[in-house]
């Protein structure tokens, strides 16, 4: 990915999924980085990051996108990951 928003190193979640980006009239397949992080130092929040490689999108400028999770939302977060990584599974077992 050239000029990336996002810093991306050995510590990072995941990088280089197979990403979308669908809006009005528009849908584009592209690579991305998705890392989740929480401050170093009095940790208050989690973070939850996505950034598209901007050089396989048109339709968008480039940038990264960023929520704020509480520790409740992050947990709630992880459980609905294992539900449907558990149906998912559960399928592809069939």
């Amino acid at each position: 990915m050239a000029d990336r928003i996002m810093k991306v190193n050995a510590y990072t979640t995941f990088d280089l999924l197979d990403g979308t980006v669908e809006g009005h009239g528009f849908d584009e397949e592209a690579l991305a980085v998705l890392n989740v992080t929480a401050p170093r130092e009095n940790p208050d929040h989690v973070s939850l990051q996505l950034e598209m490689d901007n050089t396989q999108l048109d339709a968008v400028k480039p940038h990264a996108d960023s929520v704020t999770l509480s520790a409740d939302q992050a947990r709630e977060l992880a459980a609905e990951l294992e539900e449907y990584a558990e149906k998912v599974e559960a399928a592809q077992s069939e």
